[in-house]
């Protein structure tokens, strides 16, 4: 994990002063909120449905548990009990008064963190595979490269007002699990004759206009990256329009110029490049910022644990929830474990101050001092023995943290809709709550396996509905909240926008249409091991849009 330099800490302590001095002016009311607005975007601060919002930064997702217990400690002293992980591998509080916000950025800025470049006209928090460093399918750990592209875009003066906000993110497995495909960037680490490299691909997106992303180049050399995306970002910054914010992003140049010759513009502006003003990224720095990201020294194990199959035996509810909950690491005797933020009747991604605490010290006694934050709201333990995986479990459920779901239809990522956000055209949690209620039974989750649901409370698609298995959107029809299905998204390897299945449907009439559908899939599968999305891709819409407007 990357630790703060005296540079770093310096910036942060500044960047921390000079707002709690603009937060006072605007407090006196000698600016007024218009004025504010841009000098707190700077700083993650959102004016939300209710009060104002505190994004804070979580660096490729993750945390060490002093920081998860300063965030436990600002949700019980500034905010009302709990914290709200998000898509972007960030936290969010919602409750948390102006006057206050330059004290809680003085806290985070004591363990390392920020909220500098969590919103506004610039390159966002750069994501990750939320397994990384421990994955057994990846090449190698992808985050020492997260924290170099954070050092190179963090105050980038040639790109801290972009047409539009900028996501990146990077993986180095097989299996997507960071979404690269629907990003403005998205990185796949790529090994090709000894050399490492990446493939890069660009112009992903969701909101009004979902693409998947174009890829640009199939391999760019590690010593070359920083070049290449500043050759990215100045053809974006050079193209891309500023006269309407709804075709701004990167996705619209992409698409309107078509990938080819978005290809050429950025090789010709790669090429261009003249020596002095590339970027020098020699080894020894690349390997300076690697050796931050060594892996912790795990005691050998055996393959299997003793303690761990007699757990499974004696209990059967931690045996559910291994089959679920665990993920395989690259070392033997060892899993990663999720911990799910999505127990029915909570909303999705919520973690109170306390069961931040139980997980701070989940990692802290068993984890190595390491926790990561999913972008489908979950929290992760990459590195737990399985011979400590039942007394893991033990304490998660005391906690309430314990459901059995990563991944089944109750695993939901939903957004704050109309409960928090003043852009929301409809409620989305309400609707979420409803669904798990509908799916609540375990056993019935387990024979569904793998069911991606996304919902979101407008267009802008903060809850990634277009790349749920079924995605569900909240619109606004005079007055009245509707909700607009889609079917077959996803966003791994084998990205895909979701297709419209037809007309919006009442809030009351979502779940009950959810059942019909699962049924139909069920009837049609090849077998219990044939998921959703794979019986959906090869029947297509019309078996199941028949089943969703049944009861119309």
């Amino acid at each position: 994990m990357y630790r703060y330099d005296e540079f770093d800490a310096q910036i942060v302590r500044d960047r921390v002063e000079q707002f709690r001095g603009q937060v006072a002016r605007r407090l006196s009311g000698e600016i007024k909120e218009d004025e504010f607005k841009p000098l707190r975007l700077q700083n993650g601060v959102y004016l939300q449905l209710h009060a104002y919002m505190l994004r804070i930064a979580v660096p490729y997702g993750q945390l060490s548990p002093r920081q998860m217990r300063r965030l436990a400690k600002i949700a019980r002293n500034y905010d009302r009990g709990y914290g709200h992980f998000t898509t972007r591998q960030n936290i969010q509080f919602n409750w948390v008064a102006l006057k206050d916000i330059p004290d809680v950025l003085a806290e985070l800025a004591e363990v390392e963190m920020h909220a500098i470049q969590t919103s506004g006209n610039c390159i966002r928090n750069t994501t990750s595979d939320h397994y990384a460093g421990a994955a057994k399918d990846e090449i190698m750990d992808p985050r020492p490269w997260c924290e170099i592209i954070r050092q190179w875009s963090t105050f980038h003066p040639e790109f801290a007002f972009l047409p539009r906000k900028f996501k990146i993110a990077v993986t180095a497995a097989e299996h997507d699990r960071a979404a690269i495909r629907v990003h403005d960037i998205g990185l796949h680490m790529r090994e090709r004759d000894g050399e490492v490299g990446f493939e890069v691909h660009v112009g992903g997106g969701q909101g009004r206009t979902p693409h998947i992303a174009a890829k640009v180049s199939e391999f760019v050399p590690e010593s070359q990256l920083l070049d290449y995306l500043e050759a990215i970002m100045r053809v974006y910054n050079r193209f891309g329009r500023r006269d309407n914010k709804y075709k701004a992003r990167i996705k619209i140049l992409v698409s309107e110029t078509g990938d080819e010759e978005f290809r050429k513009l950025v090789e010709e502006e790669f090429a261009a490049q003249r020596d002095h003003e590339k970027i020098d990224l020699p080894q020894a720095e690349i390997d300076r910022i690697n050796a931050y990201f060594t892996p912790p020294a795990l005691p050998p194990k055996p393959a299997t644990s003793e303690a761990f199959e007699k757990a499974k035996v004696a209990d059967a509810g931690f045996a559910r929830w291994t089959r679920a909950n665990l993920h395989p690491h690259k070392v033997d005797g060892y899993s990663s474990v999720t911990v799910s933020l999505k127990p029915i009747g909570v909303a999705a991604g919520d973690a109170t101050d306390s069961q931040m605490m139980v997980v701070a010290h989940l990692a802290e006694t068993y984890g190595h001092d390491d926790i990561r934050v999913t972008h489908a709201q979950n929290l992760v333990l990459p590195h737990i023995a399985l011979d400590d995986v039942y007394e893991v479990y033990r304490e998660l459920d005391a906690a309430g943290l314990a459901t059995p779901n990563e991944g089944l239809i109750s695993d939901m990522i939903v957004c704050p809709g109309l409960d928090y956000c003043n852009l929301a055209n409809a409620r989305s949690i309400p609707v979420g709550m409803a669904i798990q209620e509908a799916f609540s039974d375990p056993d019935d989750q387990a024979d569904i396996g793998k069911f991606h649901i996304n919902i979101s409370g407008c267009i802008n698609a903060c809850g990634h509905h277009h790349v749920g298995h079924v995605g569900i959107l909240g619109v606004d029809r005079k007055g009245e909240e509707y909700y607009q299905i889609t079917l077959g998204g996803r966003a791994d390897e084998k990205a895909a926008i979701g297709q419209i299945a037809g007309p919006g449907l009442k809030a009351e009439d979502v779940p009950s249409a959810l059942k019909r559908l699962v049924d139909r899939y069920r009837e049609l599968r090849t077998s219990k091991d044939e998921t959703f999305i794979e019986t959906f891709e090869r029947e297509g819409m019309e078996p199941f849009k028949e089943v969703i407007y049944a009861g119309a």
